[in-house]
């Protein structure tokens, strides 16, 4: 089955497809006005192109949001991962640590292509309705640019706050034209939701080759109940989205699990085959970020490049920088020698039961050149069971793959069915308390991971603790931690945040970390974001 193809089109500059059997293969054209370009039906799919391209563009060069930004550039500030010996980047490192200033180069990337991939999603709903081309593709098409223009806002609106809100297209000159003011986030979110209901009453169900990864009714749907929930959420605390998030999430539901959607989504019974690339967008794979493995050019790849940075050095064979480490921590322990142990604090809070752990991790590599394995590098604290060993995230690992391991085909999910189950689920207990609806969402999650039902007759605080374990223990390495981080609460309703990442080690951590700092860079260059930086930056 074909994946949808991205073509990367600049304000300016249209970079071609030159060969259909690559998934991406570009060579520049040359220079083509933005007044001049949008004539013909192939420049408004090109157009819309564009806006995905910005997912899952990469190489040794850049970094997009969905191919490595969102690890260095934010999981690394939760509790999950931390860089390995392999990340040296001081602006990485000190984000990290909680210690980046607004003048880090990752919170500006961050920025940079949101907006950069918001302009393009602007410029294909504007030029496309001037192209003389079916009205019904015409539709689409502009329904799939104000879906993944929300997409990028939610990013942006839930990883700085009030930002600018730019609908339209910009045609300026001078610095003074772009002197645009910070959007209250209502404002911002207001959007995001109209954009995500205008996309899901023109979007179809599904697509067939080569359109498959394309942005259904479906995603649109979910995405939305996704908005409801975390607004519904700390910090903005609208607690009457719990309702709109239940019912939004139950129109995308499948009739087996208590919904009214048609996009026949089911959970994969198989874990593993949520992300091995044999088995992509399949039914559990609602919207992904679309890789494919060995597909570059002189200017870019495809390939998902986080997978050489979960693979450990030195194994023969494998390309392996280990620049992804799961994050660990020391803490009292007196049944280890000098009463202390190395904490892997995601990985060791799998119960032997859950058949995720030993998807979501492996402990050695096996050498494609000699056949040996390669396990913990030489730590002297990391030593006895399978538990004690250093763990790898093994998401992004192509086994058809191991000769060319510096990128992989494993796409990445931006939602899948797994999380709306836990979507409702969280939902209707907050609404509701634990009713059997909520049980019903997550227990197929839990069941799928080899996990008895939840225990019956939890308070809403305990089936919320429950239900956010079984979300980060499903979620882990898939861009979730941080944001889940930003919005939960315990039981008396205040944020875990500062109290979570402290107890993990990460000692610098304050609330202001809930916010990225405006970048620097683009404060410069706006007069209007002077004097409007985020608390305690």
């Amino acid at each position: 089955m074909k994946s949808l193809k991205y073509i990367a089109l600049t304000g300016t500059i249209l970079f071609a497809f030159v060969s259909c059997s690559k998934f991406l293969e570009e060579d520049p054209e040359g220079f083509i006005a933005t007044d001049s370009y949008y004539n013909t039906e192939a420049d408004a799919i090109n157009a819309v192109n564009a806006v995905y391209y910005l997912l899952n563009a990469g190489g040794n060069a850049v970094q997009t949001p969905y191919n490595t930004l969102f690890n260095t550039g934010l999981n690394f500030e939760a509790d999950d991962e931390f860089p390995g010996p392999g990340a040296t980047n001081p602006d990485v490192r000190s984000m990290a640590n909680l210690l980046h200033t607004s003048s880090n180069l990752r919170v500006y990337e961050l920025w940079q292509q949101h907006y950069a991939a918001v302009r393009k999603a602007n410029l294909a709903i504007e030029k496309i309705p001037t192209i003389n081309f079916s009205e019904t593709l015409k539709t689409r098409l502009i329904g799939e640019a104000k879906f993944l223009r929300a997409l990028w806002y939610f990013n942006l609106v839930r990883l700085y706050g009030d930002v600018p809100l730019i609908k339209g297209v910009q045609t300026g000159v001078t610095s003074t034209d772009y002197a645009i003011e910070r959007t209250p986030s209502a404002q911002v979110y207001a959007q995001i939701e109209q954009d995500l209901k205008d996309a899901a009453s023109v979007l179809p169900d599904s697509y067939v080759s080569p359109d498959v990864g394309r942005a259904t009714k479906g995603a649109a749907l979910a995405l939305l109940s996704k908005v409801y929930l975390t607004k519904a959420s700390l910090p903005l605390n609208l607690t009457a989205h719990y309702e709109d998030a239940v019912t939004t999430a139950e129109q995308a539901l499948s009739p087996a699990d208590g919904g009214t959607g048609t996009f026949g989504y089911a959970l994969q019974s198989d874990y593993s085959r949520v992300f091995l690339p044999a088995y992509k967008n399949n039914s559990e794979h609602i919207f992904s970020a679309q890789f494919k493995s060995g597909s570059s050019s002189s200017y870019l790849t495809q390939g998902n490049n986080q997978n050489p940075r979960s693979i450990r050095t030195q194994v023969p064979g494998l390309a392996g920088s280990y620049a992804d480490q799961v994050w660990f921590y020391t803490v009292d322990d007196a049944s280890k020698p000098g009463g202390k142990d190395k904490f892997f604090s995601v990985f060791k809070l799998y119960t032997s039961k859950d058949k995720r752990r030993d998807v979501t991790f492996v402990t050695n590599f096996k050498s494609p050149t000699n056949g040996k394995r390669y396990g913990a590098l030489n730590d002297p604290a990391i030593k006895g069971s399978k538990l004690d060993s250093i763990p790898y995230f093994n998401k992004t690992w192509d086994p058809n793959s191991t000769a060319v391991t510096s990128e992989s085909a494993a796409n990445v999910a931006i939602i899948r069915y797994a999380e709306l189950l836990l979507i409702h689920a969280e939902a209707e207990n907050e609404l509701n308390g634990p009713t059997a609806k909520a049980y019903s969402s997550l227990n197929k999650v839990r069941n799928r991971a080899g996990l008895d039902d939840l225990t019956e007759g939890l308070t809403q605080a305990q089936f919320r603790d429950s239900l956010y374990l079984d979300r980060r223990l499903e979620l882990v390495f898939e861009y979730q931690r941080w944001f889940d981080l930003v919005r939960q609460k315990d039981a008396d309703g205040n944020s875990i945040f500062v109290k979570t990442l402290r107890a993990s080690g990460k000692v610098n951590a304050e609330d202001k970390h809930r916010l990225h700092p405006i970048p620097q860079q683009e404060i410069e260059l706006n007069a209007s974001l002077r004097d409007n930086q985020n608390p305690g930056y």
